[in-house]
């Protein structure tokens, strides 16, 4: 494992008592920070506090609500005390929604979709860069997918919520790119986690295909590219979008 310097930082990881935010919680943890696992599953998210050890702590919270993420973020700075703040915000928490094609998709999973994977990051956006803003420097970093790119068939509503994330994240790194705050994403190709429970077979297999090494991604890996966007190396890259895809996305 490469070193990275994340000595004395601290992040919010939405998403993050499994899969991906969990893994990205043990690199920045690795690399010499803390994080705050927010996640709707409070129980989860103490669990998983309790495994990643004093360093972790957790908050339960449902970010596609947005007075529930303002409560939140509160109860975070409670947490972490009124003079220490936070340096790191990772939008991780997502759904994937049905696999059918638009003509059947029904109204409320899109709805679903939508609420979570786009109105989710705005809300955290919303209500933490005020305060990222008064750091010295600070980090948002946003999952998205090469679906955002792509579009994979019978995902009409992921692949959109994706695609929102990236203009989302471009637009918001071009409005803070003077000041201390640089906002990036990150677009994996399929990653095996707990996420592929909600994807049919025929729907794994298609995304398999479209990977040209072969092989999924692994949390790990999206992990440690996720954590060089939360440090101070990452200071020219602000609105960027980073693949993580196999060699699938080449733009």
């Amino acid at each position: 494992m490469n070193q990275l310097d994340f000595n004395g930082r601290h992040a919010v990881i939405t998403g993050g008592a499994t899969g991906l935010g969990y893994a990205i919680a043990q690199r920045l943890l690795a690399s010499g920070g803390s994080v705050t696992l927010w996640d709707r599953d409070l129980a989860a998210a103490e669990a998983a506090a309790g495994r990643l050890g004093a360093a972790a702590t957790a908050v339960g919270v449902d970010v596609s609500d947005a007075a529930a993420v303002a409560q939140a973020v509160q109860a975070t700075l409670s947490q972490r005390g009124a003079d220490v703040g936070i340096d790191a915000l990772v939008n991780c928490a997502g759904i994937t929604g049905p696999n059918t094609k638009l003509a059947d998709y029904p109204v409320d999973a899109w709805q679903q979709v939508m609420a979570v994977n786009v109105n989710g990051v705005f809300h955290c956006c919303r209500e933490w860069t005020p305060h990222l803003a008064t750091r010295p420097w600070a980090r948002i970093v946003n999952i998205a997918s090469v679906a955002g790119k792509e579009g994979n068939p019978n995902a009409s509503a992921y692949s959109a919520s994706k695609a929102a994330v990236i203009a989302l994240t471009k637009s918001l790194g071009k409005e803070l790119a003077t000041g201390p705050v640089r906002v990036n994403c990150v677009t994996p190709a399929a990653v095996k986690t707990a996420i592929f429970d909600q994807m049919t077979p025929e729907h794994i297999a298609f995304m398999l295909s479209k990977i040209p090494m072969g092989r999924f991604g692994t949390p790990e890996e999206i992990a440690a590219m996720v954590a060089w966007l939360c440090t101070e190396d990452c200071a020219f890259s602000t609105g960027a979008v980073f693949d993580l895809s196999g060699g699938r996305a080449t733009y």
